[in-house]
């Protein structure tokens, strides 16, 4: 997994949180923007999901990647979060750092990267189907934990 150094600010937790919490655990980083209608419509399916995993040790860090200038003002980005029930530590990325560590060249929002507790990238999907492929890496990784919950 990349590393998260680069961010401009996090919110909803740090950097040093995120490292430490982050350490040996399954990893979904989801990358959105203020200006993404598809974010904020797939939203509500993701959380669900980080909801159903969470006690199964998914852990989930959000990073809001602006495209335009108006996405970088972060009152606009703390009333999204609020809004979208963001409750993830959540890192911007207001210098495009991340994007480039994770290879998001194209710059996609939404998009999500899901790694095993051993950092090793499990699936990455983006846009409007998304979650639907995420939905089912997650499944595929829990297995039988997932049944069982």
């Amino acid at each position: 997994m990349p590393s998260l150094e680069g961010a401009t600010a996090w919110i909803n937790g740090s950097l040093d949180q995120a490292k430490r919490d982050l350490d040996g655990a399954p990893v979904l980083i989801h990358f959105w923007a203020v200006s993404c209608g598809i974010c904020k419509e797939k939203m509500p399916q993701l959380n669900e999901l980080t909801s159903k995993y969470k006690d199964l040790g998914l852990k989930a860090i959000a990073v809001h990647m602006p495209r335009y200038e108006a996405d970088t003002d972060l009152d606009t980005v703390n009333e999204a979060i609020q809004a979208n029930n963001i409750s993830e530590p959540t890192a911007v990325d207001g210098l495009h750092k991340l994007r480039d560590a994770f290879h998001n060249e194209q710059g996609w929002v939404p998009v999500y990267y899901l790694f095993d507790a051993e950092g090793k990238l499990r699936t990455r999907a983006a846009g409007e189907f998304g979650v639907g492929i995420l939905a089912t890496a997650l499944a595929k990784m829990f297995g039988a934990q997932a049944a069982a919950a």
